[in-house]
């Protein structure tokens, strides 16, 4: 096949054979390497001096006290709210656990362990060396509270005195200054003597890494700093915890917990997990195998039963809470009755006027309060009819998106069928309806104003906010989760849309709408493992070859300025470039830094920025909005993100904002751009896999030009690469609770 990497008009259209990296890999190295074997690696982000002459990257300095008058305020407000909810549920479970009456031995040291926890105690040694069962205890039905519907400003960062104590005490270490603020806010109070006493919590500001915390306790400690150190081992516990925790988990096996402690030269791992344990740090759980299996028996002669086989495994106590409250709310919706606005035979008649899989959808949705849809781009259409139905049905109907740019491409979609129906004031974002800032607002009980709320994007739901949404719910609503399951999985812990499809306790619905064209008969192909020739008449899919990492980036610029522009009449505006990570000579920084060059070129006057530059910010963790420079003031960074102007403060730019012409999978999922560009160095080939590959085409609305470097790496990646796994309960979880569907 002969191209010409110069143009598109005259490059060959068909299916790439290149590679890329699996977006799992911007979440830190070494929360993989945790849950896998323990290994670690470097992080991707960007690093300035830490402790001991290593480097932390800049996101250190996330949670410092820095105040910013943003919708993005109101939504942390919102979920600290919440947060502190499912807190006081949590005081509420004090009922003893249940179980452990036949248990011995390691087992019954375990649940001992656990119930010394509970009543204030330490565990007593060598409990975690066998597993033994113990059933989670049931939730008691959530109490909601009013919420706010207005942003409200959160509290002030800690006080300067506060932050320059705590760098008085890094100063001693040999730590950067610049970590004063993020450890005064993570640590909160007298957090100066907190460091004295305990160096290793430096680990808990975000981007420290184990080396760098103990070069700050060598310096703090002289001799009376050991591997063996109790304080080391506890510590070293949660900061790999939270690790898995960016890397999706949200717990990890003793043995892979273990397995890294010990890399990570920690003499008694098991000491080290039961410290942790027994200072709240972290959760244990026996989790049944098979939790549908019958109790075992005592045998006849007396003998007793033999223990129910049982996995132990060790996770942070805000996704452990996070994923019963969800797993609750999950429950009450299947076994509740929806509330009847309109009655079965107008549902039914409204189905019988539909079609193929939106008549099922409908039907689903009439008798149940949870329904998973699954399908593409073109599968839309399906929840856009819902919608329309149940409004006119009296329904208080509402969609929510995971990105604004997704709020607006189904508004339009929504808004263009027949017939009367809601506008788009009916769809929101998923941060803007938990925050208040976008939605129907929220009754006299703290729940959500609505009778049916169609979530789409559902895969990007993590355990943390699919609780808040489940607890937002009112009784007797009904709960729509849509979306494409061979995208990439959410940036946070979990995998509830996965783990609700094969759970199998509620109505699944496949759309049968195929995405037209060759891009839809190119994603469709990835999507089952098969990277299809396809013919393009149009040129809607062109590849380009390099050779290296230089090329690539030169290429992309070409393409992305003048190719696409000219052969395909997509603007420069309206096209994307997708990349495998931030870093290496073809990341987005770099193509970033090219593009600009090329695109909007300037001084950076305001942090690197200026007006016209296209950005993504980040207005929390694992959420990226793109959006545009307008101008900087005193007050921060202007922005335009989707048509709302956003304010960031000049303290948090570095850390919440990037140049946007070239994004990661993971920071476009969730929109699409009438064109784009997936530049695949070749240095990509060892991290590519399937839904990397099916996220990053899926991008494109009208075109894809694909920069290829890495031969048959990307066949190879969509036939054989998977997602990697991720160690969750929720499954467990909704197992004891909800019946499977039938």
């Amino acid at each position: 096949m002969s191209t010409d990497p110069e143009t598109t008009e005259n490059a060959e259209p068909g299916t790439p054979g290149a590679a890329a990296e699996d977006e799992a890999q911007e979440a830190d190295a070494t929360a993989e390497a945790a849950a896998e074997d323990g290994s670690t690696q470097a992080t991707e982000e960007e690093s300035t001096p830490a402790a001991g002459g290593q480097s932390t990257p800049a996101a250190a300095a996330d949670g410092a006290g820095v105040t910013e008058k943003s919708e993005a305020e109101a939504e942390l407000a919102a979920q600290r709210v919440e947060r502190e909810r499912i807190e006081r549920r949590k005081a509420e479970k004090a009922a003893p656990v249940d179980s452990g009456a036949k248990l011995s031995g390691k087992a019954a040291d375990l649940l001992a362990a656990v119930r010394a926890v509970e009543s204030g105690g330490r565990p007593v040694a060598t409990v975690f060396e066998e597993p033994g069962p113990a059933p989670r205890r049931p939730a008691p039905e959530p109490v909601r509270r009013p919420q706010p519907t207005q942003a409200v400003a959160p509290a002030g960062g800690p006080a300067p005195e506060a932050v320059g104590a705590v760098g008085r005490v890094l100063a001693d270490g040999g730590a950067p200054d610049a970590l004063a603020a993020p450890a005064a806010a993570a640590l909160g109070e007298d957090a100066d003597e907190q460091l004295r006493a305990d160096p290793w919590l430096l680990l808990r500001v975000g981007g420290v890494r184990p080396e760098q915390a103990d070069g700050f306790a060598r310096a703090l400690l002289g001799a009376d700093c050991r591997p063996d150190d109790e304080r080391r081992g506890r510590a070293l516990t949660g900061w790999l915890l939270e690790q898995a925790a960016l890397a999706g988990h949200t717990a990890l096996e003793m043995s892979a917990l273990t397995t890294a402690l010990a890399q990570r030269s920690v003499p008694d791992t098991e000491a080290a997990v039961q410290s942790a344990v027994a200072e709240g740090e972290a959760l244990v759980f026996q989790d049944a195998l098979d939790p549908t299996a019958p109790e075992p028996q005592p045998g006849e002669d007396g003998e007793e039963a033999e223990e129910r086989p049982v996995r132990i495994l060790i996770g942070l106590e805000r996704c452990a809470l996070a994923e019963e409250s969800l797993a609750d709310g999950l429950a009450r919706l299947i076994n509740s009755v929806p509330k009847q606005d309109g009655s079965a035979e107008d549902w039914e008649q409204a189905a019988a006027a539909a079609k193929g899989s939106t008549a099922e959808l409908l039907r689903a949705v009439a008798g149940h309060g949870l329904v998973l849809h699954t399908g593409g781009e073109a599968s839309l259409a399906e929840p856009a009819a819902l919608l329309r139905t149940a409004a006119g049905l009296g329904l208080r109907a509402w969609a929510a998106t995971h990105t604004p740019g997704g709020r607006e491409r189904f508004a339009a979609l929504w808004a263009g069928q027949e017939g009367p129906g809601p506008d788009a004031a009916s769809v929101a974002t998923v941060a803007g309806l938990l925050s208040g800032a976008e939605g129907p607002g929220r009754d006299a009980d703290g729940a959500l104003d609505l009778d049916l709320l169609v979530v789409l994007d559902a895969p990007q739901l993590d355990v943390e906010t699919g609780a808040l949404l489940l607890e937002s719910l009112p009784d007797g609503a009904r709960l729509v989760l849509a979306g494409d399951p061979a995208v990439l999985w959410s940036a946070g812990p979990g995998r509830v849309f996965a783990d609700l499809l094969g759970a199998g306790i509620c109505p699944r619905i496949a759309s049968r709408r195929p995405d037209p064209g060759p891009l839809g008969e190119l994603v469709s192909g990835v999507g089952i493992g098969e990277l299809q020739q396809v013919e393009a008449p149009g040129k809607e899919v062109v590849i380009v070859p390099v050779r290296d990492a230089g090329e690539a980036v030169h290429r992309t610029v070409q393409l992305v300025a003048d190719s696409v522009p000219r052969a395909i009449g997509v603007p420069s505006e309206q096209t994307v470039v997708i990349t495998p990570g931030h870093g290496g000579a073809a990341g987005t920084r770099a193509l970033n830094a090219a593009l600009k060059e090329r695109l909007n070129p300037g001084p950076g006057r305001f942090g690197g920025f200026d007006p016209g530059d296209r950005i993504a910010y980040s207005p929390a963790p694992g959420r990226t909005v793109p959006g545009t420079v307008v101008k900087a003031d005193a007050d921060g960074l202007h922005l335009s993100c989707a048509g709302t102007p956003v304010v960031v403060a000049k303290e948090r730019v570095e850390q919440s904002v990037r140049h946007g012409w070239a994004l990661t999978a993971h920071q476009a999922v969730g929109d699409r751009w009438p064109a784009a560009v997936v530049v695949l160095p070749g240095d990509a080939a060892q991290a590519l896999s399937r839904p990397w590959v099916y996220t990053a085409f899926g991008r494109a609305g009208r075109h894809l030009s694909v920069v290829h470097g890495v031969e048959q790496a990307l066949p190879r990646a969509v036939a054989d690469v998977l997602a990697k796994p991720r160690t969750t309960r929720l499954p467990l979880l909704l197992a004891t609770q909800a019946p499977a569907a039938g």
